[in-house]
This record gives structure tokens, sequence and C-alpha cells, in this order.
């Protein structure tokens, strides 16, 4: 008998075994453990019934009590219908689950937050809006995560103004405060303020679009967004409500050409829609210029020709300096924000959390340190205070 039959049967060989990634996921990457332990009739009796009917009583009648006496205060549920993942797009809510669960590992070992997962079979944004709102009680913040535009925009909108509880769509605010967080920092590399900053933004997506918001919010001087079409501009039509919004706030000049025709005498190009920028556009930006290009894991412009003409790069790569990376941010923004029971995630607290992120550089800051490491245990911290603070500050805590 062949040596590799066995009973008749061909052994097959695992096509996963070589890989070190499926050996993380084996079985999932989370797992709910309980913080009391059942050893006894007494035990039983306290954890359920009886006992656990005299705590749902007071809950019921006081409401507020839940907060001291569930898990809900401290768990942020991680939502997700799967279609805008990471650089792989629409691929559906059951291949999203692991970038859910893997969100929830951040989650713990950055803040020390639980997460739970949830990914819908369903990418209509009222169902959506519904479901998230029935489950909300469990919760003490939402985490939106890898839902396409325009819709992440009403979903997210819609779910703010409905719950009084932190509600973020990371894809969207993550990136563009660590983004703001970086720029103030390059900005002081090359000795200028952020008012006198001429900046383009190459996509008009999630993450585009609230970059562009949290730049003007912190007093750029001028902002042109570009999508596949071109800059934005007054003169163009069929616009979404949302880039009818970037229209009449960016583009003060009224330049309605490429993207690469507006990165002539620019300062800062901020990449976030993939495709590739050619270098004779990246050498006809300003001199000292910065390069933010984030598409990941190609970035738009090859970090190696751009050094050749910027100050500062920065890329969403691990194995590159300046990384671009959401984990400095919404760990300690969900922590700070449900440490003070925030009723909202507000524009200053996005704001105070970019400040907090770059000031842990500190007076290290350098061409290739603008921005810190993913791994550096004080920004999560230093987050989480800031926009604890910022939340007394604007009376939005409960």
């Amino acid at each position: 008998m062949d040596g590799n039959q066995v009973s008749g049967l061909v052994e097959t060989t695992d096509r996963f075994a070589d890989d070190p990634a499926f050996a993380v996921h084996e079985g999932g990457k989370i797992s709910v453990t309980p913080t009391r332990s059942i050893d006894s009739i007494a035990d039983l009796a306290l954890t359920y019934t009886p006992g656990v009917a005299r705590v749902s009583s007071a809950i019921a009648a006081e409401p507020e009590l839940a907060r001291r006496f569930t898990w809900a205060p401290r768990v942020v549920a991680v939502v997700s219908d799967g279609t805008a993942v990471l650089g792989l797009g629409n691929i559906g809510p059951a291949a999203s689950l692991p970038v859910m669960e893997g969100k929830a590992c951040l989650f713990k070992e950055f803040s020390g937050l639980d997460s739970v997962p949830i990914v819908l079979s369903t990418t209509d944004v009222d169902t959506i809006v519904e479901t998230v709102a029935a489950i909300a009680p469990s919760f003490g913040g939402i985490n939106l995560e890898d839902i396409s535009a325009p819709r992440c925009f009403e979903i997210e909108a819609r779910l703010r103004e409905r719950l009084d509880i932190p509600v973020m769509h990371d894809d969207q605010h993550g990136t563009a405060i660590v983004v703001l967080a970086a720029l103030r920092n390059a900005a002081r590399v090359v000795g200028r303020e952020l008012g006198d900053l001429r900046v383009v933004v190459a996509g008009a997506g999630a993450a585009g679009v609230a970059t562009t918001k949290i730049l003007l919010g912190a007093g750029i001087g001028e902002i042109a967004v570009a999508d596949s079409q071109g800059v934005l501009h007054a003169g163009r039509e069929n616009l979404n409500p949302v880039k009818q919004w970037l229209v009449e706030h960016t583009n003060r000049s009224g330049f309605a050409g490429t993207m690469v025709g507006a990165l002539k005498g620019a300062d800062v190009y901020v990449g976030l829609s993939g495709g590739s920028v050619p270098e004779e556009a990246i050498a006809s930006m300003a001199p000292n210029c910065i390069v933010f290009s984030l598409a990941n894991p190609t970035p738009e412009v090859d970090p190696v020709m751009a050094a050749r003409y910027a100050a500062v790069v920065a890329t969403g790569r691990s194995d590159l300096p300046n990384q671009i990376n959401n984990v400095l941010a919404f760990p300690g923004i969900f922590r700070g924000a449900i440490d003070v029971r925030a009723t909202a995630i507000t524009e200053e607290m996005k704001l105070a959390a970019a400040t907090a992120i770059a000031d842990v550089v500190g007076d290290d800051v350098r061409a290739d340190y603008v921005v810190p490491s993913p791994l550096d245990r004080r920004v999560a911290t230093a987050v989480a205070e800031a926009v604890a603070a910022c939340a007394r500050e604007q009376g939005i805590t409960t």
C-alpha cells in the first residue's frame, strides 16, 4: 500500500498549515471569560437564579443601575457589514469577522476594554441603524467598522443622533485623528504652522472626508480634495451631499483640474485613495513638502521616491517609519469617553485626541518620528485622559 494511503483513503495536506496567520486565527481570536467562578450551589444561586432576579428587579426599577451591575458600560460593539474591509473591499460579513475579532483584540490590549464583534448580513441603511439601536443597551459604545461610503456617513449620523453612548466610525475618524497628529509634528519638522500649509487630499471616501473635516477644524490654510474625476470644485455636477459639502468648504481658489495638477506647489499630499502618483507630481510640490501616502499595502507614492523630494514621508505600513495606524486613536478615545460616561464623541474630543498623540512624540520629533509607534503604551493613556477631560469641559458626561 502507498505510504500516503490509510484504509483506502488518501491523506490530504492542510493547505493552511504553513501560514502563521491562519494558526493565529484557528478557532477565532477572542472568548468570553467570566469574572466570577462557580464552585458551589451558593455560587450558582448568586450568579444565576434566584440571586440574579434581585439584581434584574433593581435595574428594572432604576435603569441607571445597569451601569453598575452589568458589563454594558465597559463593552464596545464592533459593528460591520463587510462592505469596505481593509484593502479587500466588499467581502461580506462572514469574511469580515476575522477583522472585527482583531479589532476586539486591539481594544483589550491597548485600552483594557472588552468588545464584541458583530457582523450584519444586510447593507440596507435603515436595517443597520435599527439593528444597532436595538442592541445598544448591551454596550457602552459603538465602533462602526468597514462600512462603505457614502452609506457610512448616514449610518453614523443617525446612530449618533439616536443613541446616548459614544458612536464612532473608525475608518473615518481614527484615520483622520492620526493624520492630524502626524501633520502637527511634521509641520514642526519643517518649521511651518498648520495655517500656512496648502494640502491636497486624494480620496473623497470615508477617510478622505473625515480627514478633510478635521484638518479644517484644526485651522489648515488651504485644502483641495480630489476624487477619481479630479479636484472637487463648484463646477462639478451630480455630487452626493457629502461631496457637495466638500465643494462648499474647500478649494477656495476654485482649481478645476486634476489631482496631479493640484499638487504643483502644494505643501502636503495626503493619499487615501489607492492608485499611483507619478514622480513628476511629487517633484512639482513645494520645497520641504510632506507626503502621507496611506494606501495599504501599496502606498500611492513610492516611499523611496517620495523621500527624494519630501522632508517628511509617512505611510500606512508597519515596516516603514511614521506609520499612520488607527490603533493610536480608537482604544484611547473609547476608553476616555466611556470612563466619564460621555454621551457622544465630539469634534473637540477628536482634536484633543490628535493633540495627545502628537504630544507623546514631544521634543523627540524628527523627520522619521512624527507619530508614535502603534506599540507605544503611553498613547492610549494620553488619549483617554485628553478625551475624558474634553468631555467634562463640554459638559457631555452623565
